[in-house]
């Protein structure tokens, strides 16, 4: 039984890979737990920073910090990408990356220059092969990111902006919302305006110590680092979800090989013994 065999054999090596689909949807499964818990935790303070730089870009101070003007013309626009250093997360980083290319060739449309700086393994690959102009890049985040190694690719587009390199900051990851669904999410970082960051309860201004420029500095770098690093929380629970349906998915569709290889095997055995039975018949009536 030679087609027997083969099909055994099938069999085997598609229970090898359910085994490890299988494991590798558990294991997306608990990091998805603690991705939520530090993407979870990591809200307070944006919402809270957030609502600072709100009261602040509707403030009257005498110190206009350049994050806060926005250009008469844009010619230049910075892009960060935000992607996953690893595969087999469904069509995450396709989503993503889908996006930015097609908002960047609306920018081109438009005789807008993009530089990108890209966050993961897989939006570097992709904006090397598309030929982007990639001004700093970041990968091999692990499991938890870390605010310290995200700053210096942060502070390369800051600084880009500052130097009026570029006129615009956007950034473009996927938005956890639930289990089962994430979504590409396109926003601006940079210039920050009422409008941006959303307006305050009533209108009031802050009393500075020591100085209003120093202050104000700190509060809205350390408020562009936390948008990035929430858009980064963000992007690792939606990598962790879309691996862990993805990877269910590829163990029940495993199953369901499993099921029909087995009844091809059960069949190819059944009309081998139907065979080897005639045969046996038929010699016995010969003989006879």
């Amino acid at each position: 039984m030679a087609v027997g065999k083969e099909i055994r054999t099938q069999i085997k090596s598609v229970e090898n890979t359910r085994k490890i689909t299988k494991a590798m949807e558990m294991v997306a499964a608990s990091k998805m737990r603690k991705a939520q818990d530090r993407m979870t935790a990591a809200r307070p303070y944006s919402e809270k920073i957030r609502n600072v730089v709100a009261n602040l870009s509707y403030a009257q101070s005498e110190y206009k910090h350049p994050f806060l003007i926005e250009r008469q013309q844009v010619k230049n626009v910075g892009l960060i990408v935000v992607t996953s250093d690893k595969g087999l997360c469904g069509g995450l980083n396709t989503n993503v990356l889908r996006s930015s290319i097609n908002q960047m060739r609306n920018w081109e449309k438009e005789n807008k220059k993009v530089q990108v700086s890209v966050i993961g393994n897989k939006a570097l690959g992709f904006m090397g092969r598309v030929g982007a102009d990639i001004k700093s890049n970041l990968t091999g985040l692990g499991d938890t990111p870390n605010l310290e190694s995200l700053i210096g690719t942060i502070k390369v587009m800051l600084d880009a902006y500052i130097n009026e390199e570029i006129d615009e900051l956007h950034i473009c990851y996927t938005n956890f919302i639930n289990t089962m669904k994430q979504e590409p999410v396109m926003e601006q970082v940079l210039p920050l305006s009422g409008e941006k960051v959303g307006s305050p309860d009533s209108s009031w201004d802050y009393i500075y110590e020591p100085e209003a420029q120093e202050v104000i500095d700190q509060l809205l770098t350390r408020y562009i680092e936390s948008t990035i690093y929430h858009a980064v929380t963000e992007n690792m629970a939606s990598e962790q979800s879309s691996r862990m349906v993805a990877m269910k998915a590829a163990s029940d569709n495993a199953g369901a090989v499993i099921d029909e290889l087995t009844l091809v095997y059960n069949k190819a055995r059944q009309a081998a013994i139907t065979k080897e039975i005639s045969e046996i018949v038929g010699g016995a009536a010969a003989v006879s």
